[in-house]
């Protein structure tokens, strides 16, 4: 090797060993009031979350107060706002939120960061990035859009109708992966042979994705597959074929939790879903807004913070939102038959 490089061999090593010297470490013990803050109470994936987070702030010690509060699932949007708007007048530190109400969060969310209130999205983020500090993204948002394009066009033999079951018209993270799936569905030839027909909203309640499940049924006859990119959806979908005896006609998809889909999986309602971990995304929520709560980090891309457990993360620009930043947690799992049954227990 030439002394050149030899010498940039060196260079390299001293850059990467700043690099790594570079992950901040939360300073334990601090007073820090957090709110989490999901699209409603009263569903699984965010109580899963809260078991996280609380893990999180109890190896954090931190000396403030922890709260899980949310809406009811009817008021879902006008009490997130309402609630953030509480959380700031009662000076919070840092709320974590999942947001269900679009853009509508963020005039509100402007003021509580001039209000000295942190705002970390999780799960869902709010479109425009507008009074937002990061967002935690449970997995890349891009490729949310091709694992279910992939799980439809298995289900389909390559070729057929399908149509989408979501959850409500201003979930942010929802309206992402179907606009994800849409544009590879459109670039990559493929799947050429999938046609999307509709996509329709349950709001996240079971009997109404019930219902409009049987109503896509209804409308189109020649229907494949259901795609449900919500928990809830998900499992009102496969119950409803599974009632109206069309799991061999109707298959199921989407993202949904193992513990909760595991029948319909072994039964052939819903061959395959994929999911990630809501505790890990609650655990590093709270690592991160910690971390931003107390100055250590400042918010900005290119940061890079130790979150416990879980390692290493820095901070990046959203790339499908244009000056937004977050912090990207993945992977996801694909569940079939051969692993739901352990991922469920």
């Amino acid at each position: 090797m030439t002394k050149l490089g030899i010498a940039l061999g060196l260079v390299a090593s001293l850059m990467s060993s700043a690099v790594m010297a570079e992950a901040v470490k939360a300073t334990p013990g601090q007073a820090v009031n957090m709110v989490l803050l999901p699209k409603f109470l009263g569903i699984l994936p965010f109580d899963q979350a809260d078991r996280g987070a609380q893990e999180a702030a109890k190896e954090l010690g931190s000396t403030g107060t922890y709260q899980y509060i949310g809406p009811t699932p009817e008021n879902s949007a006008a009490g997130q706002i309402e609630m953030l708007t509480t959380a700031t007048t009662q000076k919070q530190n840092v709320v974590m939120l999942s947001n269900n109400a679009g853009d509508q969060i963020a005039a509100v969310a402007e003021a509580a960061q001039a209000a000295g209130t942190k705002v970390v999205t999780w799960d869902s983020p709010i479109p425009s990035g507008k009074g937002e500090s990061l967002f935690v993204a449970q997995v890349d948002f891009g490729s949310i859009g091709t694992v279910m394009a992939d799980m439809v066009m298995s289900m389909t033999g390559g070729a057929g109708e399908f149509a989408v079951l979501s959850a409500s018209p201003d979930a942010a993270n929802q309206n992402a992966w179907i606009e994800a799936m849409k544009k590879v569905l459109a670039e990559d030839a493929k799947y050429k042979d999938l046609k999307l027909v509709d996509v329709v909203y349950g709001n996240d309640q079971s009997e109404e994705s019930y219902n409009k499940a049987l109503g896509l049924v209804d409308k189109y006859p020649d229907l494949k597959v259901i795609m449900a990119p919500t928990t809830v959806g998900i499992v009102a979908a496969a119950k409803a074929m599974q009632d109206e005896g069309l799991c061999e006609k109707v298959k199921v998809s989407g993202l949904g939790l193992p513990a909760e889909m595991v029948s319909y999986t072994m039964n052939g309602c819903a061959p395959e879903f994929a999911l990630w971990s809501f505790v890990d995304l609650g655990y590093l929520t709270t690592y991160t807004s910690y971390l931003l709560a107390t100055g250590a980090i400042k918010g900005e891309v290119g940061e890079t913070f130790t979150a416990g457990r879980m390692g290493d993360f820095t901070i990046e620009a959203d790339p499908g939102r244009e000056g937004a930043k977050r912090v990207l947690m993945g992977p996801f799992t694909v569940y079939n038959k051969d692993n739901v049954e352990a991922a469920s227990k």
